[in-house]
């Protein structure tokens, strides 16, 4: 009743004032200079009145108050505002003054241009952020850009309708606005923070059971049957609760609450009921196998997150296999490819390894080698096939192995340090070795004090009552027979040749 009074009898820009201050400790005629300083702001399109203009006690501070002629939150006074900081050279020059605005009005001004101006990075990041966790959940590139895409629908609706609503007045009597005007400066990011979570929330709720049900079935379009049965009711319950709150301070209450309100009831409405079960279950229907793919190289380089039991349910497949005991590693078809895919470091390998033999794998080409090294050690995903370590499944138990295997490159150390490595790597008690480029280890000196440390390395571990395994990578330049009896002295050994795809097990002797 006070705004609307003011603004009928004085003008709507006595309601937000302007207070322009400034430090006048250097003038000879304070009272001059406020003058001055009064006549040439009231020449500037924009301002109604100057009705104070004046030093403050010890004359150190000038202070004079602009009234506009536009309302507080008008674009008018934001121009005026403007208007007066272009003008602070000017008065610089000419009197001597360093002339500020201020006061609650061009506060909210700076306030709202920050906000607006933070308002695309924010929505770069959350959305950016959005694409790349939905990708390590799902492990699919269109689930996570369906999924923005839907986010950004609901936002816009939302913004869409409070627009109409609260700016433009449509329906506003029903909500109780008698006058249209701007929202709250921070009800964007707030709107979309809180329906960004609550949007994550419903996609996960339901596609992590279409995920689900695919994992087990293999039947793209009928996990989206049975997924929707079985996850709509709680997204259901859950956007009805969320809504209803929302929906709750439309009607009564303070004007910005509404705003802010408003539009988190109507994009938590189109996110859950619009979005999340038409639009999604619709754009995956349309791709039926291809919703769940994923780049090879982008599957790799991703973490993984075990959301739908995926990993689990290969565990409980793998249980009792091998039937072999006492087995450090047993691979099946396992196979590898390079991130292009165009290139097989090896395929359908089929091995076991009992538990304390040395395992030379080795073959021509040394990027091969070191490809199934780094499998076998939990740190590079095979492509396909069946593979434990340490009766760990791989690649669903990758951090367990990578912490019972250390893996060693010799190429980055010289034989001391390779030494020094293994003593390392033995302190850590792992159940595998891995030394990998091996060949670098050219003199017999260097070969034999490694030997020794491997050795002084199977000593401590049965002293703890266990019993340690060595992987060793090779090539065809330099013969397993060479590190035999190095390496291997009173313990089994096999081969794997990658150049023949067999492992052979014979017994090298002392």
């Amino acid at each position: 009743i006070t705004y609307d009074l003011v603004a009928e009898n004085f003008g709507e820009g006595y309601n937000g004032p302007l207070l322009v201050t400034g430090t006048i400790v250097t003038s000879t005629d304070p009272l001059g200079l406020m003058d001055d300083l009064k006549s040439e702001l009231e020449k500037i399109p924009g301002v109604a009145a100057v009705p104070l203009a004046t030093p403050n006690m010890t004359a150190d501070t000038g202070i004079i108050q602009v009234i506009p002629t536009g309302a507080p939150a008008s674009e008018e006074t934001k121009a005026l505002v403007q208007a007066i900081r272009d003008k602070h050279d000017y008065f610089q020059k000419k009197y001597g003054v360093d002339l500020s605005v201020t006061g609650f009005t061009a506060s909210g001004i700076d306030v709202s241009e920050r906000l607006g101006n933070a308002l695309l990075p924010f929505g770069i990041v959350v959305v950016g952020l959005s694409l790349i966790l939905l990708t390590m959940v799902f492990r699919s590139i269109w689930v996570p850009i369906k999924a923005a895409i839907g986010y950004l629908f609901s936002v816009v609706a939302a913004f869409g309708v409070v627009t109409l609503v609260m700016q433009e007045g449509v329906g506003a009597n029903l909500i109780h606005i008698d006058r249209p005007g701007p929202v709250l400066s921070f009800m964007p990011i707030i709107v979309m923070g809180i329906l960004f979570g609550l949007a994550m929330d419903y996609e996960v709720f339901l596609v992590a059971r279409m995920r689900e049900d695919y994992v087990h079935s293999g039947k793209a379009r009928k996990s989206i049957v049975t997924g929707f049965v079985g996850s709509a009711k709680v997204v259901t319950a859950a956007a009805v609760i969320m809504f209803a709150v929302f929906a709750a301070f439309v009607p009564e209450g303070d004007v910005n609450m509404k705003g802010i309100s408003l539009a988190l009831a109507v994009g938590i409405f189109v996110d859950a009921f619009i979005v999340r079960m038409t639009f999604v279950p619709a754009v995956l229907q349309l791709l039926g196998d291809k919703a769940w793919y994923m780049p090879k190289c982008l599957d790799r380089v991703l973490p993984h997150f075990d959301v739908e039991g995926e990993g689990v349910q290969h565990e409980l497949e793998l249980a009792d296999w091998p039937a072999q005991k006492n087995i450090v590693v047993a691979a099946e078809g396992l196979s590898l490819k390079n991130a292009e895919g165009t290139r097989s470091y090896f395929k359908n390998l089929a091995f076991t390894v009992p538990v304390g033999t040395t395992l030379f794998v080795t073959g021509s080409d040394k990027i091969a080698t070191s490809a199934l090294l780094l499998t076998l050690s939990g740190r590079l995903d095979p492509d396909a096939g069946k593979l434990k370590v340490a009766d760990m499944v791989l690649p669903v138990r990758s951090g367990a192995v990578r912490s019972r295997v250390a893996l060693i490159d010799v190429s980055e150390h010289a034989n001391r340090n390779t030494v020094a490595a293994i003593e390392d790597a033995a302190s850590e008690k792992p159940q595998v070795i891995i030394l990998d480029n091996i060949d670098f280890l050219s003199s017999e000196s260097e070969q034999y004090a490694v030997a020794d440390a491997l050795n002084a390395a199977r000593e401590a571990a049965t002293k703890a009552g266990k019993t340690l395994t060595v992987f060793v990578g090779t090539t065809n330049d330099m013969p397993v027979e060479t590190w035999g009896n190095v390496l291997s002295a009173r313990v089994d050994s096999m081969v794997l040749d990658l150049d023949t795809v067999s492992a052979s097990s014979k017994k090298v002797q002392a």
